[in-house]
């Protein structure tokens, strides 16, 4: 992060330990679905559209017992009315937004290149962010949780 000026971002929490950090133009929505134990759906209705959901949770952690529901984030296209809204499975402590000031952040070397365009650790946590036209082209072009 380069810069004096404060960057604004959503901190979606989607997998233990693991935070996507996108701008807020990019969410659509957050929509508690009905859970069946502890995996999220591969696919979900939004407003009349079959969405496929992207799932990074391994084990526990998805979704909440007490209302038995896991929280999806519906993430818009990139590409205009062409593009394919998508889920991505959230844990149950919802999304944040985060004020990023380049002193609070330690930049990282992001997971995977292909698939992520930066990384760092904010207050201890590790946040990625996602190259989100690389991720809609494999959510559109496979129609189920990867």
């Amino acid at each position: 992060m380069t810069g004096d000026r404060p960057s604004t971002c959503v901190l979606l929490p989607c997998s233990a330990g693991e935070y996507w950090a996108l701008p807020q133009c990019c969410l659509g929505e957050i929509v508690a679905v009905p859970a069946e134990g502890q995996q999220p759906p591969a696919q979900f209705d939004w407003r009349g559209l079959q969405l496929p959901v992207l799932n990074r949770w391994k084990g526990a952690g998805w979704s909440d017992p007490r209302s038995g529901t896991g929280l999806v984030a519906v993430l818009l296209p990139l590409s205009g009315e062409r593009g394919t809204c998508w889920g991505l499975a959230l844990g149950n402590q919802g999304p944040q937004i985060a004020e990023l000031q380049a002193g609070e952040i330690e930049e990282l070397p992001p997971a995977g290149a292909d698939k992520y365009l930066a990384a760092f650790r904010l207050g201890g946590s590790v946040c990625q962010v996602p190259d989100l036209r690389a991720w809609e082209t494999i959510m559109a072009a496979s129609g189920a949780a990867a």
